[in-house]
């Protein structure tokens, strides 16, 4: 394994390796989920100058196995977040960066629930303290 240097800014880290369901490793071209899911990602970001204050950054297995189509959310001083069980497809992109904008203007990280997207709701998986903290 070796790590590569990314912006530290708020982000999404989508899974490129994820399956494409619970039961379906690729899709019926041969694709993987999380690759399909990354490029919605890349095309629903560079469509909209909304999203600029987040990136998209990739990487094989975020090791949430067990999931799909997973995406981590994070930036430097805030809690964290892993989602997952997207379709991988523009709606699902849309709804993850909608989200992601949200979080990128928050102090630390937790957005109203009133101001989820309805595509983010049910598809959280865990929280991640940023480094050196907990939540109280």
């Amino acid at each position: 394994m070796q790590l590569k240097t990314v912006e530290n800014r708020p982000a999404i880290v989508a899974c490129n390796s994820c399956r494409f369901t619970a039961d379906d490793r690729e899709d019926g071209d041969g694709r993987r989920g999380g690759a399909r899911l990354a490029a919605a990602l890349h095309a629903v970001k560079a469509s909209d100058p909304a999203y600029g204050d987040v990136a998209v950054q990739e990487m094989p297995c975020l090791f949430a196995c067990t999931e799909f189509c997973t995406v981590h959310l994070r930036a430097p001083g805030k809690v964290g977040y892993v989602l997952g069980r997207f379709t991988p497809d523009e709606d699902a992109a849309r709804a993850i960066l909608d989200y992601a904008a949200l979080y990128a203007d928050s102090d630390v990280g937790q957005v109203p629930f009133k101001q989820w997207p309805a595509g983010v709701k049910g598809h959280f998986i865990t929280r991640t303290p940023p480094e050196g903290f907990v939540v109280e």
